[in-house]
């Protein structure tokens, strides 16, 4: 499973403060998702990531 970061991205952080290894932050203030599969430790932490966006801009692709 891969994820997306949508244009809704507020900046907030919270994504990249949870699961580090698939989210960062880019130089523009918003998150970024890695391009390739999540690996199966970090499933359940890229899980919650995605799932505590205050604003729904993380999708699962």
């Amino acid at each position: 499973m891969r994820y997306f970061v949508n244009e809704n991205c507020i900046g907030c952080g919270l994504c990249s403060s949870i699961c580090p290894e698939v989210f960062t932050m880019s130089d523009a203030g918003t998150a970024v998702a890695a391009g390739n599969d999540v690996p199966a430790e970090q499933m359940e932490s890229a899980k919650e990531a995605a799932h505590s966006c205050p604003v729904d801009a993380i999708e699962e692709c």
